[in-house]
Formats: C-alpha cells, sequence, structure tokens
C-alpha cells in the first residue's frame, strides 16, 4: 500500500480509475493519511488485515523526536503525481487530503488501530503540556503535506479526522481544535475549499466547521437537514447515504439515496457522498447506477 503511495505512476492510474469507470464530478488523490509519516522517517507500515502499525509508539516526550518537519523534498511523488493527474483530469476536479493531528496521534500514541484509542485519550487527559506538543507537530506536518498538493494544483482540499468522533465536545474544543484550526488557517491562502470530515462525529458537527472548513463531512448516523441546523451558516455538507445501503437491492438505493437528496437541499451547499468509504462487498454496477441517479436527480446529467 504504502510502495503504491510513493510511486506517481500508480497514484495517477488509481486515481484516475474511478473517474473513467464512473464519471464521477471529481478525482480523490490516491493517498494514506499515514503518508507523511512514513516520508520523514517514522516506523509505520499498514498490516494487512489490521491497518497502521507503529514501530514506537508515542508515550513520552522523547518520542517526539521521530516527528521532524515535513519538506516538500520528502514527497516528491506527490508533486509528480498531482501534475499528471492534472494533465489528465481535463474538467474535473482533484482533491487533496490528509489526517486530521488527532487521527495521526490515535496511530501514533496506541501504536495500531483500537476501538476506543484508550492509550490516547489517557496521555490527552494526563499530560496535556505533552499532548499539545505532539499535535502542534502533526498539525505542522499535515499542513505541509497539504501545501505540497495545493501548490501542485490540487483544487481542493479534505482534512480526515476520522476518529474525532471518540471524543466529547468538550474534550474536542479543548484538546484538538486549536490544531485543526491551525491547519485550515494554514490552507487558508491558496484559496481552494476546504473538506473537514470525521466518523461518528454527529455532536461535532458545529465544531469541525468552526475550525475553519468550507466544507463539513457528515457520516450516516445524522440526517442532512438535522446536520444543517448543527453547522453554522456559510458551511456547505457532504455526505451522507450508509455505504451499508449498496449491498441492498436498487430499488432500497435509489429510494436512499433520493432522502438523501432531498435532505441535502436544507443546506447551503451539498456534495453528495458516501457516508464513509465504499465496502469491499459493493457490486461496481450499483456505484454506477447511483452516480447516475444522483447525476440525474441534482440537474447534473443524465441518469
Amino acid at each position: 500500500m504504502l510502495t503504491a503511495c510513493a510511486t506517481p505512476d500508480l497514484i495517477t492510474e488509481i486515481t484516475l480509475q474511478p473517474v473513467r469507470r464512473y464519471a464521477v464530478d471529481a478525482a480523490i488523490l490516491f493517498s494514506d493519511i499515514v503518508v507523511p509519516l512514513k516520508a520523514i522517517g517514522v516506523g509505520i507500515d499498514i498490516a494487512p488485515g489490521v491497518g497502521p502499525v507503529v514501530d514506537r509508539p508515542i508515550r513520552a516526550e522523547e518520542d517526539l523526536a521521530q516527528l521532524r518537519s515535513l519538506e516538500p523534498g520528502d514527497v516528491p511523488y506527490i508533486t509528480e503525481a498531482v501534475k499528471s493527474l492534472l494533465s489528465e483530469l481535463t474538467g474535473t476536479p482533484l482533491i487533496g487530503f490528509a489526517g486530521g493531528p488527532f487521527t495521526l496521534a490515535c496511530y501514533l500514541v496506541d501504536g495500531g488501530p483500537s476501538k476506543s484509542f484508550d492509550k490516547t485519550k489517557a496521555l490527552m487527559y494526563g499530560n496535556p503540556p505533552l499532548w499539545h506538543k505532539l499535535l502542534g507537530r502533526l498539525a505542522d506536518i499535515t499542513s505541509s503535506f497539504l501545501a505540497v498538493q495545493a501548490g501542485a494544483g490540487v483544487q481542493a482540499i479534505q482534512l480526515f479526522d476520522s476518529w474525532a468522533g471518540a471524543l466529547s465536545p468538550e474534550d474536542y474544543r479543548r484538546s484538538v481544535l486549536p490544531h485543526s484550526s491551525r491547519v485550515f488557517a494554514a490552507l487558508a491562502s491558496p484559496g481552494i475549499p476546504r473538506i473537514h470530515f470525521g466518523v461518528g462525529t454527529g455532536e461535532l458537527l458545529g465544531l469541525l466547521g468552526e475550525a475553519g472548513a468550507d466544507v463539513v463531512g457528515v457520516d450516516w448516523r445524522v440526517p442532512l437537514d438535522e446536520a444543517a441546523r448543527r453547522v453554522e451558516p456559510g458551511k456547505a455538507l457532504q455526505g451522507n447515504l450508509d455505504p451499508a445501503v449498496l449491498l441492498a437491492p436498487w430499488d432500497t438505493i435509489a429510494q436512499r439515496a433520493r432522502e438523501v437528496l432531498e435532505r441535502g437541499r436544507t443546506a447551503e451547499g451539498h456534495v453528495f457522498n458516501l457516508g464513509h468509504g465504499v465496502l469491499p462487498d459493493t457490486d461496481p454496477d450499483m456505484l454506477a447506477r447511483l452516480t447516475d441517479l444522483v447525476h440525474a436527480g441534482s440537474g447534473d446529467g443524465p441518469a
């Protein structure tokens, strides 16, 4: 996985495949949230069937030495791949992305995937000075990684704080929001749309918008009309069909997709998307039919 994420030709090809197959309205740069950590020399790999696994979890002040600054020269394959993609994606926007500081911290502190990230939260609660140093460094690394993408020409960026839903609103505001806000502030000057997404973040939707994003991603747990009430004015929403719906018969998929479109009309702007990633058992033909239905339902093209 990480070899593919560092090979420009593979990044380009894998990014283009969904655009060719489904005629979606944007391409998403093929990468992984741990790519910038790997690029600066952190001992991290993606174990098959497990996920990101860290050689030396961060538990003490001296462990922060692993996290040096990221320079453009650390990720030349990103710049090369983006420029290659822009030459292919005539008229189709390219979205870049990175992992949020909290989610990166979850892997670095716990050492790998977890259902509750207890070690991460224990550090956050028990050693706030170290916690803020850690997230500060991760915010800098993330900002630099996104700046490379923006400088190469991506037309939007998305910050995936996948595990932020593990936090209460009070803990998010105190311990994460300042660092996520720094990332979005650093990306304000290119003037490209900024998207913020997390899983299980229904209670945090207002805070995700407050962090500085232009678009707030919503998973399937909160209807879009309710999400629009929770997010401050001036923000668009992205989402939020449950990926599991795509395993159901087509009539069910169509009904649920139309409901998402209808509820999305209550927001100031709406980007139709799944509430999280495509499940491995999904029939590709259902994705094609869904894309056609959304285009027809939003007036963007024929069914």
